[in-house]
């Protein structure tokens, strides 16, 4: 799930709020809300800077995902949600592509939020409608809320933990009550996360259930045509009722979008190749520098096309699942992660393409660096006594190799620590000094390219005498594997916003570890990080919040709960050249759905490709 996680500027008229008059607060309206400074668009803009507002309608888009789907429900834990479904949807609020740290009206053509953060109060527009025309209203938007937060996907109960209750102040108002400390964030996250769900539709039906019928939504797109784990297609709503919202125009301009599955990444590229759909985002550093090289890219049929980027990467590493005893010895976590050899794997497999992740928060100001400033150790100081020292010093850098392939002098470290932590090297194999057992552990994987970097891993780790076991499983298989924790290692991926907050509950806290389905992979259980979470979503405002996460970061980095693997600092896309697109690109995150089909250019490739 793409997320905004975001807090509140005053950026609106000062009022005294009906609901604090004993305190004479001072309230904030706004259309909008941003945690860096103030939002980028006044309210009286008329459209995002990326888009062409007077973009052409029209057209059919082809898309790809991996895997099947069979269910049209993205917020329970059941089933497996098609990609794409979000477009039927819409919330209080939006996030443009080209201001991450801002939302701004969608449902709600307001907010209203006094200086505590003790409430939030929507006003909803009179015009939104869901598909079958019927208004949204405060009691759907309270039903929203009740229902996700009880019966949806773990993370909504993380996020929405200190949202007490919607209160309907009129049908078109709707007041949110917040617990607990002053929390920056809680207004945002009920602005932009919440979807819209029409409470008379689920009168009638069990939101707990998967379904392939679609959910009664009021975004752009409804669901058009289904056919389970092959493909979905959505058709753009015409008359929508936010069509011409200053935050909407010039966006959502396929008629059409249709989303075909594939088994893996290698079929997508060669279905991609054979122009079976028409965009992609790669992710792959071998695909990109050697699988494109074919004649729609020479002839200019295909664009090709390397971004830079902006935003904040987070973390993608080996998982070591703590609820195997086997990975509960720090020095065992910190030694393998001296057999992962990034700069031989970067070299002969990634074509030197990627940089190492040394950050849960990293390209951001948010990564610790160097040594603890005073703001950090005033943070960690409470906690000394149960943390390693290493994080009162300065802050975890990865082993790095001289690239030959041989390892050598990280191996010998690795060995080092092992030896000192007690671990017996007998018979070429490290022995587990608690089950006096040779140590062996499973790697599960679901990309198949990935198979040569985990076989590389998986090499050095035997000359560590471990014996890791490679285990390449199908989509449907991995999300259930994951789902339930059956792994002892995997490749897991903790996406981060430039306002890290209450979704640092979900990735680390000791709660969501117990739960099926969290982002918790690592089942990390420590009062002390979870003192420091709350810490963070504590901050008072953003200068706080900068060292909050960085004492953050440095314990989860010196506590090894996973082998830190790679990030791009650019995004890789490749299309059918066929699409306009206005003149400046977000720096950011590319937003496809501001393109459109420019016929010319449709027109000229079909007859490129007829004359083949």
């Amino acid at each position: 799930m793409m997320r905004l996680i975001l807090a509140l500027v005053v950026a609106g008229t000062l009022l005294i709020g009906p609901g604090a008059a004993k305190a004479q607060q001072k309230t904030t309206i706004s259309h909008a809300l941003s945690l860096i400074g103030k939002p980028k668009y006044d309210a009286d803009f008329k459209h995002l800077d990326f888009v062409d507002p007077d973009a052409p309608k029209g057209g059919t888009v082809n898309l790809s995902a991996i895997g099947g789907f069979d269910s049209l429900n993205p917020y329970i834990v059941k089933g497996r949600a098609a990609v794409g479904i979000g477009l039927t949807f819409s919330s209080l609020m939006t996030q443009p592509s080209d201001e991450p740290s801002a939302e701004y009206g969608m449902v709600a053509e307001s907010v209203e939020v006094p200086e505590d953060i003790s409430w939030a109060t929507f006003t909803l527009r009179a015009g939104a409608r869901f598909h079958d025309g019927s208004p949204i209203t405060a009691d759907d938007v309270i039903f929203s809320l009740e229902t996700v937060k009880a019966k949806g996907i773990p993370l909504f109960r993380y996020y929405y933990a200190n949202v007490a209750k919607g209160e309907k102040l009129s049908a078109r108002k709707v007041k949110f009550h917040f617990t607990g400390p002053r929390n920056r964030e809680l207004p945002v996250i009920v602005g932009q996360l919440l979807p819209m769900l029409s409470k008379r539709f689920f009168e009638t039906r069990d939101f707990e259930k998967t379904t392939l019928s679609p959910i009664l939504g009021s975004g752009p797109y409804r669901v058009a045509d289904v056919d389970a784990n092959r493909s979905i297609t959505y058709e753009r709503v015409e008359d929508w009722w936010a069509k011409d919202l200053p935050i909407n125009k010039g966006r959502y301009n396929f008629d059409r979008v249709q989303f075909d599955y594939y088994r893996d990444n290698t079929i997508s590229q060669q279905a991609f190749k054979a122009h079976k759909y028409d965009y992609r985002r790669e992710n792959s550093a071998k695909a990109w520098a050697t699988g494109y090289n074919f004649a729609g890219v020479k002839q200019g049929l295909v664009i090709k096309e390397t971004i830079p980027n902006q935003r904040p990467t987070g973390m993608q590493g080996f998982v070591f699942n703590l609820r195997r005893a086997k990975f509960h010895d720090r020095a065992l976590r910190q030694a393998i992660d001296y057999a992962y050899d990034f700069e031989w794997t970067n070299r002969h497999l990634y074509y030197g393409q990627y940089a190492r992740t040394e950050s849960y928060f990293s390209n951001s100001v948010m990564a610790a660096r160097g040594k603890p400033t005073p703001e950090e150790l005033t943070i960690l100081e409470p906690h000394r006594d149960k943390l390693p020292s290493a994080v009162f010093g300065e802050t975890y850098h990865a082993p790095k190799s001289d690239g030959s392939g041989t390892n050598r002098a990280n191996l010998r470290t690795a060995l080092k620590i092992l030896k000192q932590a007690g671990w017996v090297f007998r018979d070429r194999k490290l022995i587990d000094p608690a089950t006096n057992t040779p140590l062996e552990f499973e790697i599960l994987f679901v990309n198949p390219r990935s198979e040569g970097v985990v076989s590389a891993f998986a090499k050095n780790l035997k000359r560590l005498g471990i014996t890791a076991r490679l285990r390449l499983v199908d989509s449907a298989q991995y999300a259930d594997r994951l789902r339930n924790y059956d792994f002892d290692m995997t490749t897991g991926v903790f996406a981060q916003t430039e306002s890290p907050g209450n979704e640092q509950r979900e990735f680390w806290g000791s709660e969501a570890g117990k739960r099926p389905g969290s982002f918790n992979l690592m089942g990390i259980e420590d009062p002390v990080i979870d003192a420091l979470v709350e810490t963070l979503i504590a901050a008072p405002d953003y200068e706080s919040l900068i060292p909050a996460v960085r004492a953050l970061d440095r314990v989860l980095l010196h506590s090894h709960y996973l082998v830190p693997q790679v990030h791009l600092k650019f995004d890789w896309l490749i299309y059918w050249n066929r699409f306009g697109r206005a003149p400046v690109d977000p720096s950011n995150n590319p937003d496809f759905f501001s393109w459109w089909v420019d016929s010319e250019k449709d027109a000229a490739l079909k007859k490129a490709e007829a004359g083949k």
